[in-house]
């Protein structure tokens, strides 16, 4: 006669059963269920991200702290999470140089975003002579034996998603040493910048699309109101002449009406001649520049250098947040320190 299993054990039995089932379909669902992994450069873009993904998700963040875009070393953990991120968000090689062979060595299932070249972003032209020096990309970004011809390459036409190591990559490299980087600088830029977001988190999970749109429309509108308050702002200090560390405020300047006269270097990272110091100082007298900007990140004694036996003051900017939290507030407090910063001063006697 078959033994007969107590109940007991026939309930245990079918618990663990449905257990394996379930354990067995969340290892086959769609992805679109799992959390979505995204990863940005810096803190301004960050913060746009973070907006956007507002209530879906936290994107990670790799140049943290006070360090600098320009010469930020991936760490191996960072290495480690970004190869397992869906969307990856930068502004352009230019701004990041670290990107350039990290882009080109991740997974295919990463999608590597340029927010530089998204659509109806303006683009300015890199400033040179006079005070604004030729901006030579071969010492700032390490890159050697470019083509000086950059005129013959157009920017029209090329797909800005595609990944760096493929057969566009040569153009790109050209004409983005002829662009100024600091776009996320001009809150219209942001605004673009916002809308690109959405659409590619949107394509990433379709089903948080709603979501997104909702955040974007929200954040572009904050952005109008942030622009509308430091026009006014800035009003009083339009047109007084004033000197940066490196010419990374041009989209600020022409958004708010500014006016830079120079800059003491183009490379961040690189000494200035003393031809240069000299020329910048120069300027300085000759049009009774009201200030002369550090960056926290870089020497203080370069602004002291030029300074000296003149009238001008002294002042910090931070165009890329090292000073700021991250978060999603971080890029409307960026731009709020750059024009208190300013206005500090610029407002001062001379």
């Amino acid at each position: 006669m078959p033994r007969t299993r107590p109940a007991s054990y026939m309930y245990v039995r079918n618990r663990a059963v449905i257990a394996a089932a379930a354990t067995a379909i969340a290892a086959t669902a769609s992805p679109a269920w799992a959390e979505l992994k995204v990863t940005v450069t810096i803190k301004p873009v960050h913060a746009l991200v973070a907006q956007v993904m507002e209530g879906v998700g936290t994107p990670s963040l790799l140049v943290q702290g006070a360090a600098s875009p320009h010469t930020y070393a991936l760490k191996p953990s960072d290495a480690k999470a970004l190869n397992k991120a869906d969307v990856f968000f930068r502004v352009s090689e230019s701004v990041e140089p670290f990107t350039r062979k990290i882009v080109a060595a991740l997974p295919k299932s990463v999608h590597t975003v340029t927010l530089a070249d998204a659509p109806g972003i303006e683009l300015l032209d890199v400033r040179t002579g006079d005070t604004f020096e030729k901006h030579d990309h071969a010492h700032e970004h390490g890159h050697e034996d470019h083509d000086d011809d950059h005129d013959k390459h157009a920017k029209a036409g090329h797909d800005h998603h595609e990944k760096a190591g493929e057969a566009h990559d040569d153009h790109d490299d050209h004409e983005h040493e002829t662009r100024d980087g600091h776009v996320w600088l001009d809150p219209q830029n942001a605004r673009k910048m916002i809308t690109e977001i959405a659409r590619v988190l949107s394509e990433a999970s379709p089903a948080d699309a709603d979501k997104f749109k909702a955040n974007a429309e929200r954040a572009s509108e904050a952005l109008d109101t942030l622009q509308a308050e430091i026009a006014s702002e800035l009003e009083p200090i339009k047109g007084k002449p004033y000197v940066v560390f490196h010419d990374a405020y041009q989209y600020f300047e022409r958004r708010f009406g500014l006016t830079a006269v120079g800059s003491i270097t183009v490379n961040p990272e690189a000494q200035p001649s003393a031809k240069r110091l000299t020329e910048i100082r120069k300027k300085l007298t000759d049009l009774s520049a009201s200030c002369v900007f550090a960056e926290p990140q870089f020497q203080p004694k370069l602004v002291a250098a030029v300074t000296e036996n003149t009238k001008a003051h002294t002042g910090t900017l931070d165009p890329e947040g090292a000073l700021v939290e991250p978060g999603p507030g971080a890029y409307a407090t960026l731009l709020k320190n750059l024009a208190s910063g300013l206005k500090s001063c610029l407002s001062q006697g001379s």
